[in-house]
């Protein structure tokens, strides 16, 4: 049977910011060390949030992204590893596939791309050309949902070439804590402030859901991000700056932002498995959120929280509401969002779905 002990992997990142990606990034080489693997990393950026952390773990971590160029940062991966090659050079980015496949397949080594998101919105996000190189030229890939896997075939993918790695949380620091009482709910919604989040659409929501209640509610945005100015105007067009909705900025313990919330709204118009859904529902929050990506492998509709389509504000409306005006409710479906979690994305099961995957591309 194959064993992690003495596996030799190097990863790829395109940023080590403060990302889902980055965090399941530091779960997986902290798992992997903890196995007996030997794990290095080289990344595009330098300086950024998971760094040091990661670092700490005794993990070396090489810049390969001083220049721009393409071509460059392609040299300077193999230049990294031409010495001392690993068994496996996995990207943790879709848009660092191509780096991990062309040094791979220089050095000799095997190669695992990944896909973060639906696989659609990468490939769009990346052109025409190069999202589809991304996608079609790593020999393996690994995709946290299995909507991804879905779409990804209908792109042409061979399924073979396609592994399952879900996110995992770890449900020690994400989990329910008594709440203080306070005399009104408080709405979250977590994520980088861009197109994609549709944060205009959770303060719209919010806006809304004032006028049709008399429950005093609140909310809370975490994250930063190109559209945050456009979205303060918003906010003060809707009357809800300053004394309604908070604009918190990037968090680092986001432990916190889920004590002090009620619910967890996700508005977005795409996604891959949502860290922030996971970590919400580890912390015992209900979760309203739209049906795309891996969300519906997530949220079950009416047990861990509520699902809608995307542009359907009325019917996330009408599911916050029933949470709102029923604290017993809010607490069922809380209770069993953290125990879905607890049995389907535990930090713990994280060694058997690393050796899955690497018995594979090494056989």
């Amino acid at each position: 049977m194959f064993d992690l002990v003495n596996l030799d992997v190097c990863f790829i990142a395109g940023t080590l910011g403060q990302g889902g990606a980055e965090r399941q990034l530091f779960y997986i080489v902290k798992t992997l060390k903890e196995c007996g693997s030997r794990v290095r990393l080289l990344c595009l950026t330098e300086g950024e949030f998971w760094e040091k952390i990661i670092h700490s773990l005794g993990v070396p971590i090489i810049w390969v992204g001083r220049q721009q160029s393409r071509a460059i940062r392609l040299m300077n991966t193999i230049k990294a590893l031409r010495s001392d090659p690993p068994q496996v050079l996995q990207s943790q980015h879709f848009y660092t596939n191509l780096y991990a496949a062309a040094a791979a397949h220089t050095l000799g080594v095997r190669e695992v791309g990944a896909m973060r998101s639906d696989g659609f919105s990468e490939v769009r996000a990346n052109g025409p050309i190069m999202g589809r190189l991304s996608l079609r030229i790593p020999r393996f890939i690994a995709a946290n949902s299995s909507a991804a896997i879905e779409n990804a075939k209908e792109l042409g993918i061979r399924r073979t070439r396609l592994h399952l790695l879900p996110n995992v949380i770890d449900t020690d620091e994400f989990k329910p804590e008594e709440r203080d009482r306070k005399d009104h709910i408080r709405l979250v919604a977590v994520g980088r402030l861009g197109p994609e989040k549709r944060i205009d659409r959770f303060l719209s929501v919010l806006a809304q859901l004032r006028r049709q209640t008399s429950v005093p509610i609140k909310g809370a945005i975490v994250g930063h991000g190109p559209l945050r100015e456009s979205l303060e105007h918003q906010a003060r067009e809707l009357g809800l700056l300053p004394d309604v909705v908070e604009f918190r900025g990037a968090i680092d313990d986001m432990a916190s932002i889920y004590r002090e919330a009620d619910i967890l709204v996700l508005t977005s118009d795409w996604e891959g498995t949502p860290n922030v859904l996971l970590e919400a529902m580890a912390s015992g929050l209900p979760v309203v959120a739209n049906r795309v990506g891996g969300v519906e492998e997530v949220v079950r509709h009416g047990t861990t929280g509520y699902l809608g389509e995307v542009d359907d504000e009325n019917t996330m409306i009408i599911s916050l509401l029933k949470l709102i005006g029923n604290p017993q409710l809010k607490q069922q479906i809380g209770r069993a969002a953290r125990d879905y979690v607890v049995s389907n994305h535990s930090l713990g099961r994280l060694p058997e779905l690393l050796t899955r995957i690497y018995e594979d591309v090494l056989s």
